[in-house]
């Protein structure tokens, strides 16, 4: 019942809260305080959550009315050469093929261009007008007290969704220290909540980190150069539109695919003597996909390892923050 720039102006109102818990080190003292257990199911649970994009996006899973998903038509043309992408692209990687990814994914567009299954729509074009919607946020209609529930939603949307990414690609990229904390987080989180505001002046959602890191990853992204260049890059796609959306989404599926079977084995690492930390690993790692949600799945992961940790009798073992963390969702679940 409010219009889209009031809108706006939760996810604007929403972003500067977002930037005093990043400017604070209460955000910093969450995440650090993340047992490594749980960082090894939240990295895993994204790989898995990206996985199953992948594979809704190509049509190899489909929705069913009696179970939820099923599989689709594999002998069409998006599953068929989804799947030839993967195993390209796989069988690239194993040789150690620099650019593996990228050959495998221009492959399938090229195959679904030549074949009709995909349309060429060009390279370069002027990108649109943002007069329509920038500096369009309606801050006053954000106060409204309706709102305050969307505000904090969109807060803990985004910066649960944020500490996932951050851990789970962190992770992945070996930038985790020897006790599990994330060096320089603090700079990564003020940059990623400023994005919140600015996007939100800029008239977008939420700015946010994205799981799709993992395929920068993997083809050996690992210092902020290389988000600078990639940045440039999105720079100039505002001006290449036609070509990006000339790439179909089964083609980028067969990468995302790829690198959800590589983020998935983070599981391996799960301490699997302790059921207390590894149960609610693995159900981290389910929640996220089946929730389809990265925040929903790492706040039922916390609900669920701070009650075993406590009727286990090892309420002491359990990191405060994962109390504060688990309480936190439990209202969110309850009441928003």
């Amino acid at each position: 019942g409010h219009t889209w720039q009031a809108a706006l102006g939760a996810v604007f109102l929403s972003g500067i809260l977002f930037v005093i818990m990043s400017v604070l080190p209460v955000r910093e003292w969450l995440i650090n305080a993340i047992p490594r257990n749980l960082k090894l199911g939240i990295s895993a649970g994204i790989g898995l959550f990206i996985g199953f994009i992948a594979l809704r996006n190509a049509g190899i899973v489909i929705d069913h009315p009696a179970t939820l998903v099923t599989l689709g038509d594999l002998t069409s043309f998006a599953p068929l050469w989804c799947m030839v992408g993967f195993i390209i692209l796989a069988a690239l990687s194993a040789r150690q093929v620099v650019g593996a990814v990228i050959i495998g994914m221009l492959l399938v567009t090229v195959a679904g261009w030549l074949t009709g299954n995909a349309e060429f729509n060009g390279i370069v074009s002027m990108p649109p007008s943002p007069a329509p919607v920038f500096l369009q946020l309606d801050i006053a209609a954000a106060f409204n007290v309706s709102m305050v529930t969307v505000i904090l939603t969109l807060l803990l949307v985004d910066v649960f969704d944020t500490a996932g990414t951050m851990v789970g690609v962190a992770t992945r990229a070996g930038l985790v220290d020897a006790n599990g904390r994330l060096p320089r987080l603090g700079k990564a989180l003020l940059s990623d909540s400023g994005a919140t505001v600015v996007g939100a002046l800029a008239g977008t959602s939420s700015t946010t980190s994205f799981i799709e890191s993992g395929a920068g990853v993997e083809a050996g992204g690992r210092t902020g150069l290389t988000a600078v260049v990639v940045g440039a890059i999105f720079l100039a796609c505002l001006f290449l539109a036609p070509l990006a959306q000339s790439i179909p989404a089964y083609a980028t599926a067969s990468a995302l695919l790829f690198v959800a079977c590589i983020m998935a084995r983070s599981l391996a690492d799960v301490d699997w003597q302790d059921l207390t930390e590894s149960t609610p690993a693995v159900v981290t790692a389910l929640a996220m996909p089946l929730a389809f949600s990265i925040a929903d799945g790492i706040g039922f992961g916390f609900i669920t390892y701070a009650a075993i940790k406590i009727t286990s009798g090892q309420a002491r073992q359990c990191p405060a923050a994962v109390y504060v963390i688990a309480a936190v969702f439990a209202l969110k679940f309850a009441l928003l």
